[in-house]
C-alpha cells in the first residue's frame, strides 16, 4: 500500500476541557498518513486519479474547526472519520494530533494523540 503524508500543519482551534482553551484557543498541529493503492496515479500522472492532498487538507481544516471539542481524542477521531468518507481510495488514516500549548505547569514540546482507523472498522 502507498502512503501520502501531511506533516506539521498547524491550525488555531478552540479543544479543550478548560474555558480559557474554548475562548483564546491555541495552536495544534496534525500530521495525517493516508494509505492508498496509488498505482493508478503513479501510471496515469493524472490528479484524478490520486487523493488530492491540497484539497484533504481544507477537508481537514473544514472538519477540526467545525466545533470545539473538549478532548484531543475526539477531534482526532472525527478528522479520520470525515478523511475516510469522503476519500474512498483511502484504506486507512492515522492522525497524531499535538497539542503544544496545552495548560500544564511543565516543561514539553507538546502532548499528543495518535489514532488509526481503517475503511470497513
Amino acid at each position: 500500500m502507498d502512503k501520502i503524508y501531511i506533516k506539521d500543519l498547524t491550525l488555531k482551534a478552540h479543544h479543550g476541557v478548560l474555558p480559557e482553551e474554548k475562548e483564546k484557543g491555541q495552536n495544534f498541529i496534525l500530521d495525517i498518513t493516508v494509505t492508498a493503492d496509488l498505482k493508478k496515479a503513479r501510471e496515469s500522472d493524472d490528479l484524478n486519479d490520486t487523493v488530492n492532498y491540497a484539497e484533504m487538507i481544507g477537508t481537514v481544516n473544514a472538519v477540526f474547526m467545525s466545533e470545539k471539542n473538549d478532548l484531543i481524542e475526539h477531534a482526532a477521531e472525527r478528522v479520520a472519520a470525515a478523511i475516510l468518507k469522503k476519500y474512498k481510495m483511502v484504506e486507512s488514516v492515522t492522525v497524531l494530533l499535538k497539542k503544544p500549548e496545552a495548560p500544564i505547569n511543565a516543561d514539553f514540546s507538546y502532548v499528543a494523540v495518535e489514532i488509526t482507523k481503517t475503511r470497513g472498522e
